[in-house]
């Protein structure tokens, strides 16, 4: 196999990697919050505001031009595209709205010295300030469920022979179909429960079941994004 890189991109390897500390970080953010952690809601809106940016960027470039399908793989351009704009937007309104708030506590003349103190007050304002943004998560949620159904159905996933690690089950597509199919379905399932999470009183068994679904995500995610600097670097040289 020979593909002209030069027309191609494929950069899902950072998308996978702030997907991951995206998801990590919003569990982050709520334990801290439960914690009477949290302080300096700047800091927090930045971290939000620089993944947000990475994956409206690349998500929106690849949902609208569809690289991958320049190297036979166009069903990735949705795959990949398309929850990763998604997800990139919600974070960049959750940016804004840490910002915000920040702004609206200091004019309020709040101790924002105090972690407990904002920690209570955005906890109080939590259920109103997100949940309308919770609901296009859910159903994006549903969405992942879907890719990951497709993904098995039609074993989507499986990496050329040329790719270092990954290329050595492209003989057997099950096993990555598998895989990936099953970490986009429990980042569904966790992020359709969300708004279930943003009511005034909490239902801790669906709080335990996202947030352990969402953790194991988090992590999967960035481990495979930073396998696949290695992984993509080689598939490079292999097939230049």
């Amino acid at each position: 196999m020979t593909i002209n890189w030069a027309s191609t991109q494929v950069y899902n390897t950072i998308m996978c990697i702030a997907t991951g500390v995206g998801i990590l970080l919003i569990l982050k953010l709520l334990t801290s919050l439960r914690r009477g952690k949290v302080r300096e809601l700047e800091g927090w809106s930045m971290g939000f505001g620089v993944l947000g940016f990475i994956l409206t960027l690349t998500g929106a470039h690849m949902t609208l031009t569809w690289p991958l399908a320049e190297i036979g793989f166009p069903f990735d351009d949705i795959i990949f595209g398309e929850p990763s704009l998604a997800f990139g937007v919600l974070l960049l309104g959750v940016a804004v709205l840490l910002w915000r708030k920040s702004s609206q506590y200091r004019m309020e003349g709040l101790d924002l010295k105090d972690p407990r103190v904002i920690s209570e007050r955005l906890l109080s304002d939590m259920p109103h300030l997100f949940k309308p943004m919770s609901y296009f998560g859910a159903a994006m949620g549903y969405a992942l469920i879907a890719i990951g159904i497709a993904g098995v159905t039609y074993q989507l996933f499986a990496a050329p022979p040329q790719e270092p690690i990954s290329g050595a089950f492209a003989e057997y597509p099950m096993v990555e179909a598998t895989f990936i199919s099953a970490l986009y379905a429990i980042t569904g399932l966790g992020a359709a429960m969300f708004p279930f999470l943003m009511k005034e009183k909490r239902n801790h068994s669906l709080d335990r079941a996202m947030f352990l679904l969402w953790r194991i995500a988090g992590i999967i995610f960035i481990g495979f994004g930073v396998m696949n600097y290695f992984t993509h670097i080689g598939l490079i040289v292999n097939t230049m």
